[in-house]
């Protein structure tokens, strides 16, 4: 897996942008084989099955996240991601700068929403990489994308990646508040050019804000780590334990304590409100379970 990914970062950091494809092209190939498992076909069934599908007689099928922990290709992968030098999320935001430093083209479009959606998927599987997030230099990034200049694809990618970066990271959010998210978010969502589509991948956002903020205690954290890690598990744990402090005490404008602080509904309605008019009926609304993922409070 190492030469994969160090094939894969040589690739990313290239400036051709046929060379940065297939970087990312690599990349999603690990992803999945990691959250996919392939089933042979019987062989009573083999040659029907060649012939409908026109392939190998072997099915892929997502795996159980549940299961994830206990399979050795995931447990090798989570163990890489915990060390700077292999992980992937600090590779893939060092490529999408350079892409937003380039000039906005179809080719360079399309590599922008393929280096977002593999931040989505690394961050999902690897959450402690979600703890970058909480820096403005990272969060602003985001926010450059969700510009009326970046075209619809690239701000609906951008959103689903953003919402996956706040996931049980109230320090994240902190910095997202900081930076004035709400008002580039909703000044987006007022804007006459901005399209139905992503008007409404902005809702959705604005619901999954309005939620009540959790964070997983560490020692559930830690349980995680051991689980997936081995024996190593406590000490890579806390080494990333580490890095959170110093990553939160980096957050420009705001003190340790604050950048940690959940918030409930009512103190996000109230923020919301000095942006948007009407915010009382997302929160009805997302009470009564017309809000993201078919979910109520």
């Amino acid at each position: 897996m190492e030469t994969l990914l160090s094939h894969s970062f040589d690739y990313l950091s290239s400036p051709s942008p046929q060379k940065i494809r297939k970087g990312l092209r690599q990349l999603e190939g690990l992803l999945a084989q990691i959250c996919m498992s392939r089933s042979q076909t019987p062989v009573a069934n083999k040659r029907h099955s060649m012939l409908a599908l026109g392939s190998t007689p072997s099915t892929v099928s997502p795996k159980k996240l549940g299961d994830l922990p206990a399979d050795p290709a995931y447990r090798e992968f989570f163990k890489l991601q915990q060390s700077f030098q292999w992980n992937i999320t600090m590779r893939l935001i060092s490529t999408l700068e350079r892409l937003l430093g380039k000039e906005s083209n179809g080719t360079h479009d399309l590599l922008v929403i393929q280096t977002l959606e593999l931040i989505q998927g690394i961050l999902l599987l690897h959450s402690p990489s979600r703890e970058l997030f909480a820096r403005e230099i990272y969060m602003n990034l985001f926010l450059d994308l969700l510009s009326p200049e970046c075209c619809p694809a690239i701000q609906s990618t951008t959103l689903l990646a953003l919402v996956t970066s706040l996931l049980d990271c109230p320090a994240n959010t902190r910095t997202f508040e900081a930076l004035d998210g709400l008002l580039v978010v909703t000044s987006l969502f007022k804007s006459r050019t901005t399209s139905r589509e992503v008007k409404l991948k902005l809702v959705e956002f604005l619901y999954f804000y309005l939620m009540p903020e959790t964070m997983a205690p560490k020692v559930t954290t830690s349980a995680t780590n051991t689980a997936v890690l081995g024996g190593r598990g406590r000490e890579i744990a806390a080494a990333f334990d580490r890095r959170r402090e110093t990553i939160n005490n980096a957050v420009q404008g705001q003190a340790k304590d604050e950048s940690g602080k959940t918030r409930t509904m009512e103190e996000k309605q109230n923020i919301l409100g000095k942006y948007l008019d009407n915010v009382q009926d997302l929160v009805e609304d997302l009470k009564e379970g017309g809000g993201p993922f078919g979910g109520g409070l």
